[in-house]
């Protein structure tokens, strides 16, 4: 395991947990709706190649919930000071889902601190005729289930029993996505006539099987970001990060190479 540190880094009076590890180009991930309070494989994978840094966004895990958060919009400007009070730039963005949202939103006020940018199954864009899954109606069980196409890797996430601290973490971040999120449903329908404005070197990764996000919202991604790279992952759900990891890294590493 890369070695690491998590650490509390206060932006504009509002503390976020950072972790941070390896060495290298930097890079930013931006989690998606389940939070990144545990350092994980991928981020071990991202971390052999990258100084990598993964925020918990105001809102998730150990960071501070402030009175100001009421959108998605008041999240990327957050994330324009935060870059710079942590240090970061001309970095690779990479974001998961409602990350994925969120680092468009960041991207289209401004692209001045990133190298490049990698949506992994993200959120923020509506598409006519196909229907997102509603993770706000599916029981507990099945969103865990539908987040994968390999069910052996939800059966081990739904055997996992958490502690009293995870499971108030666990309920923070669906309070907090609840409040970024509702209405209308993962989505700013302004942002694909903005999209346009993303002017850095832009991979994006779905999965085949995602039950969420359907391929064709990664399609209409591509069509709306110039220049973009779209990968289809076979055999994969809503997070190739975690459930095909190698071909995340790849993706990760190819536009990076691009983009230096």
């Amino acid at each position: 395991m890369v070695e690491h540190v998590r650490e509390t880094v206060d932006v504009g009076g509002c503390a976020i947990e950072v972790l941070r590890g390896g060495s290298g180009p930097g890079l930013v991930f931006l989690h998606g709706a389940g939070g990144a309070s545990d350092w994980a494989p991928y981020m071990d994978g991202l971390a052999g190649r990258f100084a990598l840094t993964v925020p918990s966004h105001p809102g998730f895990g150990r960071s501070d919930t402030p009175d100001w958060l009421d959108s998605m919009s008041d999240l990327a400007y957050f994330y324009l000071d935060a870059f710079e009070a942590l240090g970061l730039d001309g970095v690779h963005v990479v974001g998961n889902s409602l990350g994925g949202w969120l680092a468009c939103e960041i991207a289209v006020r401004s692209t001045r601190s990133m190298r490049s940018l990698t949506l992994v199954g993200a959120a923020g864009i509506p598409v006519d005729g196909v229907p997102m899954g509603d993770l706000f109606l599916w029981s507990p069980e099945d969103r865990v289930r539908n987040l994968y196409c390999d069910q052996s890797l939800a059966e081990a996430r739904l055997a996992l029993s958490p502690g009293e601290e995870e499971a108030d973490i666990a309920l923070k971040n669906y309070f907090t996505t609840s409040r970024l999120a509702w209405n209308p449903r993962f989505c700013n329908p302004d942002l694909p006539k903005w999209l346009h404005r993303i002017r850095v070197p832009t991979m994006i990764v779905w999965g085949a099987e995602d039950r969420i996000f359907p391929p064709a919202y990664g399609e209409a991604y591509a069509a709306l970001i110039p220049g973009s790279e779209l990968r289809i992952v076979p055999e994969c759900g809503h997070l190739p990060h975690q459930e095909k990891t190698d071909a995340f890294l790849d993706a990760v590493g190819t536009i990076a190479e691009e983009a230096a």
